[in-house]
């Protein structure tokens, strides 16, 4: 059963989130509109948004908080519904624990990528699928299989594992 100091920290975990995400998303915004406002003062002509590495993957990350977001709520709603059965809220609160468990094993290995590659990544974990996109111009075959070796040893049960390069 959910007691009050799960039901707050699960709160505080999803306004924590929904602060990151604006915090993130206004500062590219910030820096794309005063690039453009200042191209468009001093030439008088048509503009272009360059888009980089690390907007492609925080583009990446955005989607994918907001459909983790979505889940919470939903999970939220389920666990403070008084008609809901105690099964149902047991059920709401373990799948809140499984998305809180993957998200953080998403850091974990993007912060190993980071670490051991030097390469910006952005990882998404469903089921026994892990999908990696590393922000490269460089698409090396031995780079990726480098990255599914140690991401796979990271887990004991076999995990499908894919590498993507985007520029």
């Amino acid at each position: 059963m959910i007691n009050k100091q799960n039901l707050w920290f699960i709160t505080l975990f999803s306004l924590i989130l929904v602060l990151s995400i604006y915090y993130v998303t206004m500062i590219d915004t910030n820096e794309t509109l005063a690039t453009i406002s200042e191209s468009i003062n001093n030439t008088g002509e048509k503009t272009s948004v360059e888009v980089d590495d690390s907007s492609v993957l925080v583009a990446l990350r955005v989607a994918e908080d907001e459909n983790v977001l979505a889940k919470i709520e939903e999970l939220q709603t389920i666990l403070l519904d008084e008609t809901a059965t105690v099964q149902e809220k047991n059920d709401a609160y373990e799948s809140l624990q499984a998305l809180n468990s993957t998200k953080g094993k998403e850091q974990e290995i993007e912060k190993l990528i980071q670490k051991e590659f030097s390469l910006n990544s952005f990882v998404k974990i469903t089921e026994d699928k892990i999908s990696i996109t590393i922000a490269s111009n460089d698409h090396s075959a031995k780079i990726a299989n480098d990255i599914i070796l140690k991401v796979q040893s990271l887990y004991e049960n076999r995990m499908y594992i894919t590498v993507k390069f985007q520029k």
